[in-house]
């Protein structure tokens, strides 16, 4: 490897198979050792962790303490070292007497993390897994240049935020989605052109009924693109049968039923964390009194509900690293945490539920599940008078009843929320403003404004041009 290839890697950043270290430490055994027991990897030392190059002195003496620190891996394992100028590259080798230990410990890669597990679970996912991982197998039907969609890879980078000038198969192959010449499965289900001609049950079907049970149908809708488009679409569809609650604290706000965090955390829950061997597809089903979201395969083999919420095993590592980069997932082992939180702080019930499928169902409240208030703006109109009931009465932890106006008129560029427009006309005036700022405009929580700007970003209204501090903002037209 030369010094260019290596710079090209560093661009990536860390994840599943790359760790950077600024010098060696008493836990690199602890990395080896998770690379090992994963997908194998590079640790790079003389990088701090955000890409910049700080420099090693490399020795024999360096070369023969890593060499300790892979001799001491049960079983022992061999690594190779390899001088990059003022960088050394460690190559860890995947594993093939799975599970190993250091001290005593067990460790996996998870994103670009090394969490511990005990002894048991970890023996327990080897073997119920049978170290065969669906994400990491190479796809021999699908053809690069027939079947690989370039633009989705693009949009991907562009969240990820990797700028290298790298052409495609280098890209995948830093991406660790390359066996030699095939895609991996974890590549096809996010970069193909036509999913289902790979695989029949990678899809989100989203159904809306009549009732508290399945007997009548009143919508259905199948979503069968790459994955980010299928979670991104699943989301659009689940908002938009929900009901909006309308507060009227200084001024009128509103929100939607549900913690739209917690429906967030749930769907990539199960895009992560299902089966893809299973023939089955994720499902959303919405009723009367509840939200239903489920996902072929129970609990990951290897944890007990005692570490449910508290420990990450993903049965698809490849699928967590690439959800990890373009910050669908933010920190690991904490969703499920964050999905009780959120609804408790609605004053509502969440259930988990494993079995064959993993569920999670969301209760809805009772008082404003009769009628759904909407709003809908012609598309050739500027202008669209939305009338809702004088009198809305809303349960939400407080117990409020609120008084709204007969008429609510919004300038709005496409069918968007009265917050959200608000956000689009501050960010007209102000690319640079902060969202504190919005927050004070707006009239709503800081919270409010994440999840709206997302929901912008969701249809492609809204962008961030440049990193979080120093960017801009920048309304897109449609």
């Amino acid at each position: 490897m030369n010094k260019k290839e290596l710079l090209k890697l560093i661009g990536i950043g860390e994840g599943l198979t790359l760790e950077f270290k600024e010098d060696i430490s008493s836990n690199l055994g602890k990395e080896i050792c998770a690379l090992a027991n994963t997908n194998g990897g590079k640790i790079v030392l003389g990088i701090k962790d955000n890409g910049e190059i700080s420099g090693i002195k490399i020795t024999n003496a360096l070369k023969s303490q890593i060499q300790s620190f892979a001799r001491n891996i049960d079983p022992t394992l061999s690594v190779e070292t390899e001088d990059v100028e003022n960088m050394l590259v460690i190559h860890v080798p995947e594993g093939k007497k799975k599970p190993y230990s250091v001290n005593g410990q067990f460790f996996i890669r998870v994103g670009a993390n090394s969490q511990q597990l005990n002894r048991e679970e970890i023996r327990e996912f080897f073997q119920k897994e049978n170290l065969v991982l669906f994400d990491n197998q190479p796809n021999r039907d699908f053809d690069l240049k027939k079947d690989f969609d370039k633009k989705k890879l693009n949009k991907f980078l562009e969240m990820a935020r990797i700028t290298e000038n790298l052409d495609e198969k280098n890209i995948l192959k830093n991406l660790y989605l390359l066996d030699e010449e095939y895609l991996k499965n974890a590549g096809v289900l996010f970069f193909c052109k036509d999913v289902k001609k790979f695989f029949l049950g990678a899809t989100i079907t989203c159904v809306l009924y009549q009732g508290t049970s399945k007997t009548t149908i009143l919508d259905r809708k199948e979503f069968d693109s790459d994955i980010i488009s299928n979670n991104n679409n699943a989301l659009m569809y689940l908002y938009s049968k929900l009901n909006t609650n309308y507060i009227i604290k200084r001024e009128r706000t509103e929100k939607l039923e549900l913690p739209e965090e917690a429906l967030r955390e749930a769907l990539i829950n199960a895009i992560v964390h299902r089966d893809y061997f299973s023939t089955g597809h994720i499902q959303i089903d919405i009723f009367f009194d509840r939200v239903e979201i489920s996902n072929p395969g129970g609990l990951v083999k290897g944890m007990s509900m005692k570490d449910f919420g508290t420990v990450s095993l993903p049965r698809n590592p490849l699928i967590m690293d690439l959800m990890l980069r373009i910050s669908k997932v933010e920190k690991i082992g904490s969703g499920i945490k964050r999905i009780k939180d959120a609804m408790k702080e609605y004053g509502l019930k969440v259930k988990f539920q494993s079995s064959g499928f993993f569920r999670i169902i969301f209760k809805r409240h009772e008082s404003i599940k009769a009628e759904r208030l909407e709003e809908n703006v012609p598309e050739k109109s500027q202008k669209s008078p939305r009338k809702v009931p004088e009198k809305v009465t809303v349960k939400v932890p407080e117990k409020v009843t609120v008084k709204v106006p007969e008429k609510v008129t919004v300038k709005v560029p496409e069918k968007v929320t009265v917050n959200q427009t608000k956000i689009i006309m501050a960010i007209t005036k102000n690319p640079y403003i902060t969202i504190p700022e919005m927050s004070k405009i707006a009239g709503i929580s800081e919270r409010k404004i994440k999840e709206n700007i997302a929901k912008l970003k969701l249809k492609e209204l809204l962008e961030r041009i440049g990193p979080d501090k120093g960017g801009q903002w920048k309304v897109k037209k449609k």
